[in-house]
């Protein structure tokens, strides 16, 4: 292990000789750095980025699904659903962040990464469960956190707050039942009250 980190724009630089044309875009941010790829070289992007001397990154530290479609109120177009991954080097002492969009908003799909990294195996999974991202390859895409009867993805922008059903015991049938949602939706707008002197202010 290196007991120093490379600058980012280094970094940047190494990202950029390894991976090619299979790099959409390589930035630096805050004193990160982001590596966009296209669906269709994700999977041998981050295979490059876990064996290439420059990147060594051994670890896949998080894995999250993004649903992107507000974005759309300030301006930004494009797919609504992606997938981002953050990964260590322990070699190296550095980090990367790794962002991929689906290409289908219908129908999100991209490459499982749990060959290369045991870490995904629940990350891709939960990213399933809650946005409906599907991993290709994955061989035990199921939920995780959401009943097996669960009803869409609550993580989508879309998905509404109450849910579509609510369970309950029942003592008569001595099991656990689903009903629709008895609850009407509402808005809560907060009341403000301002003392006149609030704070010492005039």
């Amino acid at each position: 292990m290196t007991d120093f980190a490379l600058h980012p724009e280094q970094i940047k630089l190494n990202l950029a000789a390894a991976l090619g044309d299979k790099a959409q875009d390589i930035s630096v941010a805050l004193g990160e750095v982001t590596v966009t790829t296209r669906a269709v070289d994700y999977l041998s992007a981050m295979q490059i980025l876990r064996d290439a001397p420059t990147c060594q990154f051994e670890q896949l530290i998080d894995l999250c699904g993004m649903d992107y479609s507000a974005y759309r109120e300030v301006g930004r177009d494009g797919p609504r659903f992606g997938v981002v991954s953050h990964l260590l080097s322990v070699s190296l002492n550095q980090r990367v962040r790794v962002v991929v969009m689906c290409p289908e908003d219908d129908f999100p799909l991209v490459a499982s990464v749990n060959e290369l990294w045991n870490s995904a195996n629940w990350y891709e999974r939960e990213a399933f469960d809650l946005y409906g991202i599907v991993f290709e390859g994955h061989n035990d895409l199921r939920r995780i956190l959401t009943d097996y009867g669960f009803i869409g993805h609550p993580f989508r922008k879309d998905f509404p707050l109450s849910g579509h059903v609510e369970m309950r015991y029942d003592a008569e049938r001595a099991r656990v039942i689903y009903e629709p949602v008895s609850i009407e939706p509402r808005e809560i707008t907060p009341r403000i009250i301002r003392e006149e002197h609030y704070g010492g202010l005039h």
